[in-house]
């Protein structure tokens, strides 16, 4: 899973860095509040930890910024020594999903952080596919990588879907065929041009294929840490 720390306390955030990887989260780090926007909008990721008081923008104006951006759901723990109710309430304003008042221990920061990715994963499992930096909302049925919108012809979406719907799984021709054209079954050429025009959209921008060719099978969608495997 991975995280985004935000906070500019080198001690605290070397302290949450060395805990979250240490349990198995992929980290990233940013010390100001224009830098963790940046990455916070650009990646995707399955949660963000947020410090309150950042030099160069306020946690509850990122907070809030993030909010405003297309798909921003990602959950977010505010982290703060400000500790009045009115403080708390302020950070739920702003679209924080927890709030955590220092000093505090980093079990609870970790037993807090799960419970968060539970339910969200919980909730976005209903609603959108998510694998590596792509995600696919099942109710608008767009497309974004990265935070970047992603436009596709309506079979490629499709195609898409199957694919992210059991990430490293080979899917077949055949079975790809017919779920994609039903009985109106194309020419073997067909289903190769559309995989092509797929795998153009999702790397307009230099990113890494997702789609894998499993010669004489079919087809099948890579995470990074399954390709590296």
């Amino acid at each position: 899973m991975r995280v985004l720390v935000i906070e500019d306390d080198a001690s605290i955030a070397t302290n949450l860095y060395d805990y979250l990887e240490s349990a198995g989260y992929e980290v990233d780090m940013a010390t100001n509040g224009p830098a963790g926007l940046k990455l916070a909008v650009s990646q995707t990721w399955d949660a963000i930890l947020l410090d309150l008081s950042l030099p160069g923008m306020d946690g509850l104006t990122l907070c809030r910024k993030l909010r405003e951006e297309n798909h921003r759901d990602t959950p977010v723990l505010m982290l703060t020594a400000r500790d009045t109710l009115d403080d708390k309430l302020d950070g739920f304003d702003h679209g924080a999903d927890d709030y955590l008042v220092k000093p505090f221990s980093l079990k609870e920061v970790g037993a807090r952080l799960g419970a968060l990715v539970k339910r969200y994963r919980g909730q976005v499992a209903e609603t959108a596919l998510c694998c590596a930096d792509i995600r696919l909302d099942l109710k608008t049925l767009t497309v974004d990588r990265a935070g970047r919108p992603v436009k596709m012809p309506p079979k490629c979406l499709h195609l898409l879907r199957l694919l992210m719907q059991t990430p490293g799984r080979v899917i077949g021709h055949a079975e790809l065929e017919t779920e994609v054209w039903g009985e109106a079954l194309p020419d073997s050429d067909t289903l190769r041009a559309h995989v092509y025009t797929l795998r153009r959209a999702l790397t307009a921008q230099g990113e890494r294929d997702p789609i894998e060719t499993v010669h004489g099978l079919g087809y099948r969608f890579v995470a990074d840490e399954d390709r590296a495997r």
